[in-house]
Parts: C-alpha cells; structure tokens; sequence
C-alpha cells in the first residue's frame, strides 16, 4: 500500500505527535508499505524535498504558538510531486494548514482520507485568546473539529476512549471512530539496551546522588500540564527525593520562579530540552514517573517510561485508565494526598515496587509497532472498501456497458 502521511510536526521537531508519526511510519515500513511524508519545513521559507522525494517539507510561518508553522492550504509546488506518488490512501494527523491540504488533496485525486485526531484543542485555545472570550472560543474550536473529523475524513481514529466519548458522546459524530492507541519502538526504551557508563555520566551532569528517589516528568512545560501541582507537592518530600523536570516550554520561567518561590531548587531538576534520541536514557535513571495532566489524548510518556521499566503515577483522568491499573503497573491519584502517599509508598515498600517495574514494561508491550500497524492498516483496508469511483472509473463502466 502506498500511504501519504500529511502533518504540521515531524522531526527534528519534537512532540508527542511527531513521535507517534515516527513510530506509525517505521511499524509500516517494517510490515511492507510506503510511506510518504508532507510536512511543514520548520527551518526556512523553502520546498524541501528528502529522501527520494519521500519526504515534502512546505515552507510555513511562525504563529507564535509553541514553535509551530502554519503552510498555506494548497502549495502549488508540492502537487504535482505528490500526484505522482499514485497514493492508495492519505492519513492526516492535523485539522490545519497541512491538514487542510490533505482533504483538499483527497478529493482532487480521489484518495480516500483517514484522520487521527491527536490534541484536545478546548484545552489549548487561552493561548490565542490569553483568557478572553473563553466559551465562545471553545465552541469555535468544537465547530472546527467537527467540521474536519466528522464532514471531510473517510475513517476517524482516536487514541483513547477518552477522546472517542468526545467525539460520540459531546460532539455526536455520526461516523466510525476507531480507538487505537499510538505504539511506540519499546525496545529503544528498555534499560539494558542503555549504556551504564552514559547512565553515570547523566546522573553525574544532573548531579542524582546513588540513593536519591527520581520522580520524573517529561514533556511540554505548559500550565495546561499541571506542572505546578507537581511543583507544590515536591516540597513536602525530604531533600533525597527530587522531582526532574525533562522538556521546555512557553511557561518554563513559571515553573523555574515557582520552584524559587518554594525554596526547593536543591530538589528539583529542570533539564531543558533534550534531543529526541537521548529520551530514553532519562527514563532509565528514574524511579517512577508522574503526570497531572488532564488535557493528554493518550500520553505517549506514560508508555515509554512504562517500556523503560519505570511505573507510573498519574491523576485519575480517562486518558490513562485503559494503560495505568491502580496497585499493579502504577498509582493513580485524585488529590494531593493520595499523590503523596503512592509516591512515598514506592519509596518505602520495595518489594512492591519492584514488581509494579516488572508490571509497566509487560503493559508496555501490548503498544508495540507491531500491533499498532495491524491496527492502523485494518482502518486504511475499511477506508478503501467503498471508495468512491473517480469519472475515468465511472465512463470505463459506461463503455463496458
């Protein structure tokens, strides 16, 4: 099958749907297809074109929301490249720029369009409004969203039951909603196969003590994030046990002034950014990893820590409950006092502890890419069964007759 992937963030541009379209494109390579690529090139005002022309980097502009680009919805330059492709199917990963191309794309070409809904837009619109007209914005966002999942895509996929009782239960979309959760690479996550020298080496850098207790976050420094509740708490542990902090964003001086605030530096860990290959190995040396996001669709790092042996704990929200199960693989926690207890529990019960390691990484693998592709090809396969016939196919029909 020839597979056009259509997306706003692709590497080096980091994220959490960048890596599952990283992870979606290897899992389809490995099982035999081709995959090809069109993104925004985040770098400079210039078509790009890599990797035999598999790879369609569209000039974007800067709209001041994370280091995101906006293309134009039909880059004349990148069509005929693209028609060339002979594509079987186009799966989009945004309801913007790209995203818009995409449908457009589809239809001139006649390709049948699968959709991944990745980000829970209601939970992001106060970073174009700052605060204002927050219920008007919000309905737009539903509107925008309903009008691109449920009017112009062939098949909607969505990463967790949370998102499909949005779009079923809020939204009332009319279609079918596949729920398939993003796989990830497990194995580039697992400890052994991180080097034990550079694992000393980064302890040392962080300056991570032999018997301190590791409590980890990774991802976007956003307040959406829930960043500061896990801030708040760190004060209450004694000083061996110290909250890292992996990944950059808009509200980073926040977070860094807040940490001040609490006089807790000595405790706390903020790495900055850090390349998408070194991930894993600040998986390795945690303890347990720790979200009170309630705004994920998924949560891609609960399963690469998972997959790292690490256990999770989380607040109690839909995103999580089919990957985290309260007392086997993690904890799942609804206020600060629970988040205080199974974090010093962890500390205290090392038996447990150990088998909750054990427990995380079996969970992992059932998000391997070999799942996830069979997953994803079967929703392409229901995409191509009642595609729609082009003129040429209809006047063949004709003239048979």
């Amino acid at each position: 099958m020839r597979i056009g992937i259509f997306t706003d963030t692709y590497p080096p541009y980091i994220n959490g749907v960048s890596t599952s379209i990283v992870s979606l494109e290897r899992a389809l390579k490995q099982k035999g297809h081709q995959v090809f690529i069109v993104t925004v090139n985040a770098e400079n005002l210039s078509y790009k074109y890599e990797n035999e022309d598999h790879i369609i980097r569209i000039p974007g502009i800067p709209i001041g929301i994370y280091d995101y680009r906006l293309t134009g919805i039909y880059p004349l330059r990148a069509i005929n490249k693209i028609k060339k492709w002979n594509l079987d199917v186009i799966h989009s990963h945004t309801e913007f720029g790209i995203g818009t191309f995409a449908r457009i794309i589809a239809k001139q070409f006649n390709i049948p369009l699968v959709h991944t809904y990745h980000t829970m837009y209601e939970d992001y619109v106060h970073y174009i409004t700052k605060g204002y007209f927050s219920k008007s914005s919000k309905k737009l966002a539903e509107y925008f969203t309903k009008f691109y999942c449920d009017k112009t895509a062939k098949e909607l996929i969505v990463p967790s039951k949370k998102t499909y009782n949005l779009f079923k239960e809020k939204y009332k979309v009319n279609k079918n909603v596949h729920i398939v959760p993003t796989g990830i690479d497990v194995e580039r996550f697992y400890y052994e196969k991180q080097s034990l020298k550079d694992l000393e080496l980064l302890k040392k850098e962080l300056k991570i003590k032999k018997d301190d207790f590791i409590i980890t976050y990774v991802g976007r420094l956003g307040k959406e994030k829930n960043i500061d509740f896990l801030i708040k708490n760190q004060a209450k542990f004694n000083k061996k046990c110290k909250l890292m902090i992996v990944g950059s964003g808009p509200d980073l001086d926040y977070f860094t002034k807040l940490v001040k605030e609490l006089n807790i530096e000595s405790s706390v860990i903020f790495t900055g950014s850090i390349p998408w290959n070194d991930i894993p190995s600040y998986y390795a040396i945690s303890n347990v990893f720790v979200t009170a996001s309630t705004t994920e669709t998924q949560g891609l790092t609960v399963i690469e820590a998972m997959a790292s042996g690490t256990p999770v704990i989380c607040i109690n929200d839909d995103s999580f409950k089919d990957t985290v199960i309260d007392g086997l693989n993690g904890n799942v926690f609804k206020n600060d006092k629970d988040y205080i207890k199974n974090v010093e529990n962890m500390i205290k019960n090392k038996e447990k502890y150990k088998v909750m390691c054990k427990q995380a990484r079996i969970t992992a693998e059932s998000h391997s890419l070999k799942y996830y592709a069979e997953k994803i090809v079967d929703v392409y396969n229901c995409a191509l069964l009642d595609k729609p016939k082009s003129f040429v196919d209809k006047l063949k029909e004709m003239m048979k007759k």
